[in-house]
Formats: structure tokens, sequence, C-alpha cells
């Protein structure tokens, strides 16, 4: 499981602060993905006491953060560590494969303003590479 005092994207001190908006993406008047990652972003922005440049750049290596959480759920939901057994769920993979989501959105919106719009297009590209893939138009 992911260490709770770590720092990530979102924190529950973050999710709970009134300095930072959430409302569920799923619910009718929920907030669309990027305008969440854009508040994010303002949010660690605002709270950075780091250059700028640094702060991109750990951003940046927390995906690897991020990416080990991942693996390390894995060997936990299937008990491949026999000194642990099976420490994790397949419910905590998903977690963490979402966390490595955000925090790759999260990096990307810190290197542009035009994540969105930059994310589109590559996924766009590289649906276009699938054969049969459903790519919406415009």
């Amino acid at each position: 499981m992911s260490d709770p005092d770590a720092a990530s994207p979102v924190t529950a001190t973050a999710a709970n602060s009134p300095a930072f908006p959430y409302t569920s993406p799923t619910s009718p008047t929920g907030t669309p993905p990027w305008d969440t990652i854009d508040a994010l972003v303002g949010w660690l922005d605002r709270e950075s006491a780091l250059p700028a440049e640094q702060e991109r750049l750990l951003r940046l290596l927390k995906l690897s953060e991020e990416a080990g959480e991942v693996a390390q759920a894995v060997i936990g939901a299937t008990g491949q560590n026999p000194r642990k057994g099976r420490s994790h769920s397949w419910d905590d993979v998903h977690a963490e494969l979402c966390d490595v989501i955000v925090t790759a959105m999260v990096a990307l919106r810190t290197l542009t303003p035009e994540a969105r719009r930059v994310f589109e297009g590559h996924l766009r590209r590289v649906a276009e590479r699938v054969p049969g893939a459903a790519t919406a138009s415009p």
C-alpha cells in the first residue's frame, strides 16, 4: 500500500481543503477531469516553496514513484513475496494505476498549459495506429 505520509498530487488534506475545489466527475454537476487537474496544479504551485524548475522536475520524478507503487501492489495482490503474502488487493492495484494517471496528467499540465490538447492529439495518433480503433471526430 502507499505510504500515507508520502506527498501525492491529491492528499486527504488537499481533497478536503476549501482551497482545493473538487466534485466527483461522475456526478451531474461534477468537474471535468482536466479542470480538476488544473485545480490540482494551481494548488500544488501555491503550496510549493521550491523554485519552479525544481518543482517541475520533481513532478516528473513522482511518476516513477507512483509506477513503483503499482508494481508493489501487483506483487502484493499476487502474493509473490512469500514473506509478505497477499498484502494488497486488485482494488489497491486499480487505485495505484489511477495515481499514475493523475500524476502523469499533473506532470503534463505542469509542463504545458495546453495539456488537454497535447494529450487528446497524442491519444488520437495512438488510436489511428490501431486497426479498427474507434476515434471520435472533433
